[in-house]
């Protein structure tokens, strides 16, 4: 991998990884068209590894949120009184609510390297769950705000965000999608996708960790640039997000979705790139 190879992959993963967009179909597709091996283990865990940036950039940004939830939920532990505070409740919803995107990712590892590494799939993902978030818009009342968050919204939550391990459906997509069908507001269905995905991105980028050592087509030069680079834009991703989903629906990004899905099935059906 070159640097500028790894500069784009980390401006593309910045972009996407926080938007209802998949991240891992851009990522997919923009590998093939700069002809690097998509399968090969080492690109597979390169791609997991540089969410990290992604990931600091939600520490970064929700940093005062991270230590107000901390501090509830350690002072709700030791004092009884405190567990009637949200700060407690919302620290056990995002703890519980994470455990079903752990569980799958651990023991779909090679569903998810292997079958599911498909651009047919991430063009059928990509039209697919553009409808349910069209229906979403269409069916959620929003009357819900994070105040009144349960422990159901986070455990259907959790479990919506295990669709995101199907390339083409989002992690973003999936559970800020299901925050609407909820009946949560639009930024709080946003924040609480930011909250389960800091835990998902770090046991993803954990897990392949191990397959970067000894690789030869991945240099460490390239994981920083790569990491620093999706760090840096996932900040601006996330800050535009916010203010985005606050006055627009998201079908602004049903659109993109299946135009993004029309230009994959162009290039499988011209033959530019394979689909595995």
């Amino acid at each position: 991998m070159e640097l500028w190879q790894a500069l784009v992959l980390g401006i593309v993963e910045g972009i996407t990884e926080f938007l209802p967009i998949s991240s891992t179909g851009h990522l997919v597709v923009v590998e093939k068209l700069m002809g690097l091996p998509v399968n090969d283990p080492a690109m597979i865990a390169f791609t997991a590894v540089i969410q990290s940036g992604a990931i600091a950039a939600v520490l970064v940004y929700f940093a005062k949120d991270i230590f107000r939830l901390t501090v509830g939920w350690v002072k709700g532990i030791f004092v009884p009184a405190a567990r009637r505070e949200l700060e407690y409740r919302l620290a056990w919803y995002v703890i519980i609510g994470s455990l079903p995107i752990v569980l799958a990712g651990y023991f779909g590892q090679d569903l998810i390297k292997g079958s599911l590494w498909n651009l047919w799939t991430v063009a059928a993902g990509m039209i697919l769950w553009s409808g349910v978030m069209a229906f979403a818009e269409h069916a959620a009342t929003q009357v819900r705000s994070e105040r009144q968050l349960n422990l159901t919204d986070s455990l259907v939550v959790g479990v919506a965000q295990c669709l995101s391990l199907v390339p083409g459906v989002s992690r973003a997509g999936a559970t800020i999608t299901v925050g609407l069908l909820r009946d949560l507001d639009r930024v709080t269905a946003t924040r609480l996708s930011f909250f389960l995905g800091i835990p998902a991105l770090v046991g993803a980028g954990a897990l392949e960790l191990g397959e970067l050592r000894g690789s030869e087509n991945v240099s460490t030069a390239a994981l920083l640039v790569g990491t620093v680079v999706s760090f840096v834009v996932a900040y601006a991703s996330i800050a535009w997000l916010l203010r985005f989903v606050a006055k627009h629906t998201l079908m602004t990004f049903v659109w993109y979705r299946l135009g993004f899905a029309a230009f994959i099935i162009i290039l499988l059906l011209t033959g530019t790139v394979t689909a595995t």
